[in-house]
């Protein structure tokens, strides 16, 4: 996504997870931050099956805008 912010599939307390998440750097190492979202399995299944309404609500968006 860019240098400070990543797309990360994950295990954590035996859950896989999507995390999209900030990253902060220390030291010359980068490090999850607080800002961001975790998703299990099962929200991501369903926050991937809602990304053509959201690319739909968009182009409308951008249509109205550019009206």
């Amino acid at each position: 996504m860019s240098n400070n912010r990543k797309v990360v599939v994950q295990q954590f307390k035996g859950k896989k997870l999507v995390s999209i998440r900030e990253y902060y750097e220390k030291d010359g190492k980068q490090f999850p931050g607080t800002k961001g979202i975790s998703l299990t399995k099962e929200q991501w299944t369903l926050f991937a099956a809602s990304v053509p309404s959201i690319d739909e609500a968009i182009k409308k968006m951008k249509t109205r805008l550019t009206k």
